[in-house]
């Protein structure tokens, strides 16, 4: 045999023996994944963790392409039984960290998630975790995606979250939230999130403070806010979507200006009263108005989009008149 072949025959063998050697994956990272599956008691979901293996290519696991760290942590849809591992925080270079559809997962959001300074998105949704959401979340300065939706979290909002600079979308709706909406949601600096509050237990007023920022979505539906919410509008503003139905607000809508952009606006089953404004006619890209189970009077103004929608956008309010309401 060729001293080329015995040396092919070698670096096989090699390989056969240790596929380790072959692996991407950073050595540190590895083995805080094997704690963490460990501390999860192995469950079947991470079945393809197998030490023999490259975790570059293990199920919910991405490393980047030039670094070989492991970069993304995203497990979802299946059992996942206990609280989330201390380890998560051992991971340095993570950017993504994904828990979802995980009802079995319990517990508090972990702390360690603090030390994860690269994290720019965090989707905690549809599991069983509860307690408060955490103020240390406001040390993830390169946030830009936060979910924590469909959860059992309860407690009140820290205020803190408006510090996130970068963040594009804050989701903390259906879950178990207390107490009012923090007055610094009206400071965000940076990017002005959109901002999902719905479905929880949050009461009071709107601050005045969040008329100040132009956000492309609001939704502060299904809570029991009460009082104004006329400075969420604004000729000036550039706001898509608004929707803070099923409240207890009560404002004057004669005298609400709405932006041109609007494209959703759900204002049901409030205490709202005065006449719809003639100047919704105008709002060209109008495709959802819901204003009924509220104390309006007078013509549903004619034009724009108002006539196509139907019966049930409008009835339910105290003298309400005209298409497509019977007259």
């Amino acid at each position: 045999m060729s001293n080329t072949s015995l040396l092919s025959l070698f670096f096989f063998l090699c390989l056969c023996i240790s596929p380790s050697l072959s692996d991407l994956c950073n050595p540190n990272d590895k083995k805080v994944l094997l704690k963490f599956k460990k501390s999860l008691n192995n469950p079947y979901v991470l079945a393809s963790w197998n030490p023999k293996t490259d975790c570059c290519d293990w199920y919910c696991v991405t490393c980047d392409l030039t670094t070989n760290r492991i970069n993304s942590l995203t497990i979802f849809a299946g059992d996942l039984p206990g609280q989330i591992p201390p380890e998560v925080g051992d991971l340095p270079y993570l950017e993504t960290l994904m828990f979802h559809k995980l009802p079995s997962l319990t517990g508090p959001i972990q702390p360690a998630i603090a030390k994860l300074k690269n994290l720019k998105t965090l989707r905690i949704s549809w599991t069983n975790i509860s307690g408060p959401v955490p103020d240390f979340i406001r040390q993830l300065t390169n946030l830009t995606f936060l979910e924590l939706s469909f959860n059992n979290l309860s407690g009140t909002i820290p205020g803190s979250l408006s510090k996130l600079q970068k963040l594009g979308a804050l989701h903390l709706d259906r879950n178990k939230l207390t107490g009012s909406i923090p007055e610094s949601f009206g400071t965000f600096t940076g990017s002005i999130p959109d901002l999902y509050l719905s479905h929880n237990q949050l009461s009071g007023k709107i601050p005045a403070s969040l008329g100040s920022m132009d956000f492309n979505t609001i939704d502060l539906s299904r809570n029991k806010l009460e009082g104004d919410a006329s400075f969420l509008f604004g000729l000036n503003k550039t706001t898509q979507r608004i929707d803070v139905s099923r409240n207890l607000l009560e404002f004057n809508l004669s005298k609400v200006e709405f932006p041109q952009s609007l494209t959703n606006l759900d204002l049901n089953h409030n205490k709202i009263f005065g006449s719809i404004p003639a100047q919704i006619t105008s709002l060209e890209n109008l495709g959802f108005l819901n204003v009924s189970y509220n104390r309006l009077c007078g013509p549903i103004p004619v034009g724009g989009k108002l006539q196509s929608f139907g019966y049930t956008e409008y009835f339910h309010n105290r003298c309400l008149c005209g298409a497509p309401l019977e007259r």
